[in-house]
């Protein structure tokens, strides 16, 4: 019998056979008589899953403590430089899709450093790549001519479609996506610019406006950009029916603007708003809207591209679509600072007005190591990878969604997926207090997942693209266990 039920008999008595009431003093005799009879069966404590076995020791670690590093960080850096956890960890080491903290603990990184390590921690090409060309030259700029930096931007343009053949390095996808707006302004000789509610594009002061979450949006000027409906198909107003949202960005440029708008700027997968794929056919209708008023049309792909959705090396081309201008970041260096972006000729052509100048942009070290992401990719079949890991994940995350109520949505496709935790599936509560429970939990069992959304109720699962069958099942393993102790 259940504790509660116990406690309700004794509270208030029983009902005997023939409808005989016992008072609470006889349910108890009684009660305890029974247990005395039929000791309760012992259900065997659950074991947590076990993380796959991998061949790689860590170095002993002789740095500073966390605690020392936490203490230092308080004091020198930034109170808005945040952290995760309660306990925040100190990470010292890393190979392929796993950490290692100061104790040499190891972790399943499944976020893989914001969606930054693509082909895995310390990949050897890549760190071979970029040791040897630190040991020849480590820095020059574009004044000067410099192999690295062409033979990336041929190599980059070569997996791009259309006329998009025309490469500007830059350090950053916030750079890039600032970039990406100043060309739009300047080739279309418009100022408004629109974007998605639940974007994220940036945090400098001019991509800020551009982001459509308020969680990263300082109060200053956003300066002439307008935010239209989301085309979630989970939490949208419309559901999937792109038709709808299309005609509210024809409603926007129509009683927004003059008629006239320099560009629109969105993500396919939107990736801090908690991995959203925006609802199918949505783009090509968008794009048309926008062309119509003389803007251009620029694809975020700082988190979607190389290959991790699985079915298309970038994330526009799942909606079928060919951007004006393409921006990037994060995985395209594995790591290493660096971003692009890729346009047409015509619409490179009017930086050409003034000087254009990056310092760190396509810099000897960054060029050859995002060279080596790219051969990396196409040696170890990374797309492919991750649409077999991604459908196998997908569908073991939609068996526990059958499980557990909890779960509202699970999103994405490839190793570019989120899983909404909600309290209630038919009003979608986010379930934040669960939320930060779980991702403690998970972290417990040396699983580390990212957080997403408006409200932080999304995990965010985009590991590094090594990512195997076994550590899929590992993760939703260590979920469905997290879970169950709820």
């Amino acid at each position: 019998m259940a504790a509660s039920s116990s406690s309700l008999l004794l509270r208030r008595g029983a009902t005997g056979g023939a409808g005989r009431r016992w008072g609470p003093g006889e349910a108890l005799r009684r009660l305890v008589s029974s247990s005395e009879a039929a000791p309760a069966e012992k259900v065997p404590a659950r074991s947590p899953p076990v993380m796959p076995p991998f061949e790689h020791r860590p170095r002993p670690y002789a740095g500073w403590s966390g605690d020392e590093i936490l203490a230092k960080r308080k004091q020198f850096l930034g109170s808005s430089v945040f952290y995760y956890y309660q306990k925040p960890l100190n990470i010292v080491e890393g190979k392929m899709q796993y950490l290692y903290d100061e104790n040499g603990k190891r972790y399943l990184d499944c976020f893989g450093g914001i969606v930054t390590v693509s082909c895995g921690h310390c990949h050897p090409d890549i760190v071979n790549a970029v040791v040897e060309q630190t040991k020849l030259l480590q820095h020059t700029t574009t004044i000067y001519l410099n192999q690295p930096i062409v033979e990336f931007a041929e190599a980059l343009a070569s997996k791009m479609p259309g006329n998009l053949k025309v490469v500007y390095f830059v350090n950053s996808g916030t750079e890039a996506n600032e970039l990406a707006m100043l060309m739009a302004r300047l080739y279309s000789g418009n100022l408004n610019m629109i974007a998605l509610r639940n974007a994220y594009h940036g945090g400098s002061a001019g991509t800020i406006g551009l982001t459509g979450l308020q969680t990263w949006k300082y109060p200053i000027p956003q300066g002439e950009i307008h935010h239209v409906m989301n085309p979630d198909p989970y939490r949208g107003t419309f559901g999937s029916d792109a038709i709808a949202y299309a005609k509210e960005v024809e409603e926007q440029i129509n009683y927004g603007t003059s008629g006239r708008v320099a560009g629109f700027i969105a993500e396919t997968f939107q990736g801090v708003g908690g991995a959203v794929e925006l609802a199918p056919g949505y783009l090509k209708l968008a794009y048309d809207t926008v062309r119509k008023a003389g803007g251009v049309c620029i694809a975020d792909e700082v988190q979607s591209g190389f290959g991790r959705t699985g079915s298309h090396y970038w994330g526009f081309q799942t909606q079928d679509v060919i951007p004006d201008i393409v921006t990037m970041a994060k995985g395209i260096g594995n790591g290493l600072p660096l971003g692009a972006v890729v346009t047409t000729p015509e619409i490179a052509n009017v930086l050409a007005q003034k000087i254009q100048f990056n310092t760190f942009g396509g810099n000897p070290v960054c060029s050859v190591g995002g060279l080596a992401v790219l051969k990396v990719l196409d040696k170890e079949k990374r797309q492919a990878h991750c649409a077999d890991v991604g459908s196998h994940l997908v569908n073991r995350l939609k068996e526990l969604q059958q499980k557990h109520e909890i779960i509202g949505d699970v999103r994405g496709r490839g190793l570019m997926l989120g899983v909404e935790l909600v309290t209630d599936r038919k009003e979608k509560t986010p379930a934040k207090a669960e939320t930060n429970l779980l991702f403690e939990k998970l972290k417990d069992l040396n699983i580390l997942v990212g957080k997403g959304g408006l409200h932080g109720n999304v995990f965010r699962i985009k590991p590094p693209m090594c990512f195997t069958r076994d550590d899929a099942d590992y993760l939703v393993d260590a979920m469905d266990y997290a879970m169950s102790g709820l």
